[in-house]
Formats: C-alpha cells, sequence, structure tokens
C-alpha cells in the first residue's frame, strides 16, 4: 500500500450515529438548494473565459457561505494564520474541511489525480490550483514533494491532510511524514489546524463524518439535516520547520500542537467555553 493511501477504520455502520435532532425535510431541502446556488456561482466564476484570480478574500467568504448554507455554525478559535508561504495541515473528517480550512486561509489543496479528468469537476480544481497526486505510485511521490515545495516557495498556502483519509471525529489516525518535506525544503512554516464538529449539546458529533462506503449524498444530506451542527475551527500555534532536522521530527511537533489544548484548558476537556479570540462566522 502507498504511502499516500491509509485506510481509516471508520465505517458508516460502526462510527456515524444517527441525529437525535434532526430538521424537517424542507428545511434541509433548502440548505441544499442554497449550497447548490454557491456552487452554481462557483462554477460561472471559475469556467468564465476571463482567467483573472479570485481575491482570496472573496474565497474566504464564499467559503464561509458554504457551510452556513447547509446549516452549520462555524466558530473559530487561534490567531488568524500567516501571510505567505504557508503549510496548513488538520485532521481529516469531513467534504466540509476542505471549505473550512478556505474560510481560515484560502490554499491550494491536494486532490489524487483521477478527479483531473472528472467532468467540470475537473475543471474547477485545476483552475482552482489544485495540486493533483498520483496517491497508488510511490515513486511519484518525490515529484509530488517537489511540487509542493515550487508552490510554497512562490508564497502560496497549501493544505493538507497528513492523515490520509476521513475519521469519524472521536478517533484519529498519525499524521504521514510525506508532505511536511515540502515545508522542510521551501523552509516555510506549519499551520496546524484542528476541526471538530459538535451537536447541539456540545458533544462530539459524527453528522459530518464522511468515512467509507459512505456516498457524498449521503453525507451532505445528513448535514443538512443535522440540527444545532457547530464546525470548531481551532487554529493552533505556527510550528517553524526550520527548528526541526528531519519531516518525522516536523510531522511529530505539528501532530502534537493540534492535541495540546490552550493554554488553562486540560487535556480532554471538551465543553470549554468560547475564549475572547473565538470568533464565529
Amino acid at each position: 500500500m502507498s504511502a499516500w493511501l491509509p485506510v481509516a477504520p471508520c465505517t458508516p455502520a460502526t462510527c456515524v450515529e444517527p441525529s437525535r435532532a434532526a430538521v424537517a425535510a424542507p428545511r434541509a431541502v433548502l440548505r441544499l438548494a442554497a449550497v447548490a446556488v454557491l456552487l452554481l456561482a462557483a462554477v460561472a466564476v471559475v469556467l468564465t473565459p476571463v482567467r483573472r484570480r479570485v481575491p482570496a478574500a472573496v474565497v474566504a467568504h464564499w467559503s464561509r457561505w458554504v457551510v452556513r448554507a447547509a446549516g452549520v455554525r462555524v466558530r473559530v478559535t487561534g490567531a488568524a494564520p500567516p501571510a505567505g508561504g504557508l503549510l496548513l495541515v488538520a485532521n481529516h473528517v469531513s467534504w466540509l474541511d476542505i471549505p473550512l480550512l478556505a474560510a481560515v486561509r484560502p490554499a491550494r489543496m491536494l486532490a489524487k489525480k483521477e478527479i483531473r479528468h472528472w467532468p467540470v469537476a475537473g475543471a474547477l480544481a485545476a483552475r482552482g490550483g489544485v495540486l493533483f497526486i498520483e496517491r497508488d505510485r510511490l515513486r511519484a511521490l518525490p515529484d509530488t514533494v517537489a511540487a509542493l515545495a515550487l508552490a510554497l516557495r512562490t508564497g502560496a498556502a497549501v493544505a493538507a491532510f497528513p492523515e490520509g483519509s476521513t475519521w469519524c471525529g472521536r478517533a484519529h489516525g498519525a499524521y504521514r511524514r510525506a508532505v511536511f518535506q515540502a515545508a522542510l525544503d521551501a523552509e516555510v512554516p506549519v499551520q496546524p489546524v484542528r476541526l471538530r464538529y459538535r451537536a447541539r449539546e456540545r458533544e462530539v458529533s459524527t453528522a459530518a463524518a464522511f468515512v467509507g462506503a459512505d456516498t457524498l449524498l449521503t453525507s451532505v444530506w445528513r448535514v443538512a439535516s443535522a440540527r444545532g451542527l457547530t464546525a470548531e475551527v481551532e487554529v493552533c500555534p505556527v510550528v517553524p520547520a526550520g527548528r526541526h532536522p528531519d519531516r518525522r521530527s516536523l510531522a511529530e511537533a505539528a501532530e502534537a500542537a493540534r492535541w495540546t489544548p490552550p493554554p488553562g484548558v486540560p487535556h480532554g476537556h471538551q465543553g470549554k467555553a468560547p475564549s475572547k479570540s473565538m470568533r464565529v462566522l
């Protein structure tokens, strides 16, 4: 198995719990319609003959609107990520993770090469600056790392999910190290981000999880029909790549930063009150 193809044990049957408080079907349909309108607007912009870069602020606002249109409230804690070349890394739970990261700092995403050939989606991804990777070919890994490093050197932010697979949100995987080599080569910092989804009762929710044999349509409907779902985006302290001798050390530091609670909050505490640095989107 390739280093790019880890498999999480999470499945819809074993991990994803049915929502105990679902909204009425008409409201869920309205949420899906709102998301569809925003996606169509993005298609119109991206496929326009005028190849003009979309401002980062517009991307960030659009990403927030997509998440809110799906009925998900967003809370962000921590300082804003720095400007310039930056590797954003986060745990992976849901398809919502991508717009959530973009709402914090628009970045070029990693995606499997097959998506490049998908109708419409492939063109959208290419125009959006997605970096395509051959996940099933280990020998392609050096070229992938080189491409990431080049993008980082130009001052771009690149977002990656080093776990390599989605998890349910109650469990998580170890960070794969390859992507961190690009940060070392480009001499840019790493920005760890922790993503959590909570139910109305403030307990960790698996409603947003997109795992195993789950279909995208099923996952989207589950999110749209959930009541009181909140996405928490915790921007952790930046990890300077230059302080670490190799990618293993850098990956371990980024993973440790992700699971280290802020000052004054003990490990394992899930019900902390909003801090002064919390922003509601």
